[in-house]
């Protein structure tokens, strides 16, 4: 990083992160799309200052630029996803514990619950589960947007739950959202009652993709990408139960990704909806029980 002077802004900062990651030619894609946005979450991720135009003239301490400069170096030396280097990431401006060895929270489903499905889903909803819940997101954030849902997450990886259970503490959401640590397609195969919404974010990478994964993703577990040959093998085992599992006017909201086009041409017939995605990512879909 070129910034050597006794004092450094936040402006400065980030234009030396920038300039290292874009040197580096890394690749993005847990949080960030480039490596501005990147250096950004990364400065004021460390400084505790707020994202705005006044945060670029302050000054940053000894301490902080250290860390700054010992992290950046990290992310290119290690091509690690910078919330695994944090401790932490920011979704939908949001604090949850992330680890090495978890998912990155990412999905656009966290960008559609509430008002983007009003039309699907009402407000009043009191039942939701949370497959393949990773470290909680998710659940999380439709708790928090159905504030009269009991929720619960289903995630398979031991340590993703725990991480689970403490990102529910953080948010203050224990009388309301509880973890279940278990396979999700085994968990709802032996259920017996029924949810106003189901939402996942499985695996859905196939193998083709998997071959070709960047180093990033990489220090994810595969078990939260990997899907099989067309990315679809947890959808397969899902949507068989859903009749029984919905409620009246339930839903059942997905994400499969780049496997959509495998998608559609697997269940041409099955009557689901494609959502717009205006904060970007692809491959959501919403299934309504009796549609």
């Amino acid at each position: 990083m070129a910034v050597s002077k006794e004092e450094a802004t936040v402006g400065e900062l980030i234009e030396a992160v920038n300039q290292r990651f874009d040197d580096a030619t890394l690749s993005y894609g847990h949080g960030t799309d480039n490596p501005w946005d990147e250096a950004v979450y990364l400065v004021l991720s460390v400084t505790g200052y707020a994202d705005d135009e006044v945060s670029l003239g302050l000054c940053v301490t000894p301490d902080e630029r250290e860390r700054i400069k010992a992290l950046a170096g990290r992310r290119v030396d290690e091509r690690a996803p910078l919330a695994h280097l944090l401790g932490e990431c920011q979704f939908m401006g949001q604090r949850f514990f992330v680890e090495p060895g978890v998912m990155v929270p990412r999905s656009p489903i966290g960008y559609l619950l509430g008002e983007p499905l009003s039309a699907w889903v009402a407000p009043g909803i009191t039942r939701i589960v949370d497959l393949c819940a990773g470290v909680g997101c998710l659940g999380i954030l439709a708790a928090q947007r159905y504030p009269m849902s009991s929720v619960t997450l289903v995630e398979l990886d031991p340590q993703a739950a725990a991480l689970a259970i403490k990102n529910v503490a953080l948010h203050n959401l224990d009388e309301r959202v509880e973890v279940i640590q278990g396979d999700a397609c085994q968990w709802l195969a032996g259920e017996t009652g029924q949810w106003d919404l189901i939402l996942t974010n499985p695996p859905y990478v196939d193998a083709a993709d998997m071959q070709t994964l960047p180093e990033e993703y990489r220090h994810e577990p595969e078990l939260g990408l990997a899907a099989g040959e067309d990315g679809l093998a947890l959808v397969d085992a899902f949507l068989p139960e859903l009749a029984a599992r919905l409620k009246p006017n339930g839903i059942f909201l997905c994400e499969v990704g780049a496997s959509a086009p495998a998608m559609q041409r697997k269940y041409p017939d099955l009557p689901i909806h494609w959502l717009e995605l205006s904060e970007g990512g692809e491959g959501v879909f919403l299934h309504a029980s009796g549609k």
